[in-house]
């Protein structure tokens, strides 16, 4: 058991700057979670693929592979581990790409090691939480269906591939359909806290739910203007 009294997670930290790596491994090893290191993207993919992993804590700027690119190719091969990433890019375009290829979280450079500490296990927390939650096994509306065990939804017959933290979004939406859900609810239940405030990431999260799903069907997910949104199979008149 972790000092939070998580169980151990096995966590990849991932950077090119030895002074980052070791720091944050030491930070991580100290809260005594199974840590292992990488250097460069081509490592980080062999390593991810080779040992299951609870967390990848990523670099963006690598020497060979960046961390965006190892990112899209772990999603590509349906590894669907949570990613946090650190790096010295803080643009809303850098942040918006993190998140389009699945990030859980998005930390930039300088950061403190209390702050990784603390969004590993937030992280590690809501995973858990999501995954054993009591909750039914199959949930179903319209023609969604959500496999909570599997890690698998459809639409219709249609396979939905879904990122760790769209499908936690989509799973509390199951769970109240035709409920409106606040935006700071939304926020407490899947992402644990505010992201310092910054609640472009839940429209940004919703938007890319609101993409997948429309591929294949009408719409499902309706904004309610001032207060939040809702699952519902018809928008209102």
């Amino acid at each position: 058991m972790s000092s939070s009294g998580e169980p151990t997670a096995r966590i990849l930290v991932v950077d090119d700057e030895h002074s980052i790596l070791d720091a944050v491994s030491t930070a991580l090893r100290y809260e005594q979670f199974d840590v292992a290191t990488a250097s460069t993207g081509r490592s980080a993919l062999d390593a991810a693929r080779t040992a299951p992993v609870d967390l990848v804590v990523l670099d963006v700027m690598l020497p060979d592979l960046d961390g965006f690119e190892v990112a899209r190719r772990l999603r590509a091969e349906g590894i669907t581990t949570p990613i946090l990433f650190l790096t010295a890019k803080s643009g809303l375009d850098d942040k918006a790409r993190a998140f389009e290829l699945g990030a859980d979280d998005y930390v930039a450079k300088p950061f403190s090691l209390a702050e990784i500490v603390m969004r590993v296990h937030a992280i590690l927390r809501r995973t858990s939480t999501a995954a054993s939650a009591g909750n039914p096994t199959v949930l179903r509306f319209a023609d969604v269906a959500m496999d909570v065990e599997a890690h698998l939804v459809w639409r219709g017959e249609v396979p939905i591939p879904l990122t760790a933290t769209e499908f936690r979004l989509l799973h509390l939406f199951l769970l109240n359909p035709g409920r409106v859900l606040s935006k700071s609810m939304i926020l407490e239940h899947v992402w644990d806290y505010d992201f310092d405030g910054d609640s472009n990431i839940l429209e940004t999260y919703v938007s890319y739910l609101r993409r997948k799903l429309g591929q294949h069907g009408g719409p499902l997910i309706h904004t309610v203007r001032l207060v939040g949104y809702v699952l519902r199979d018809q928008p209102e008149s």
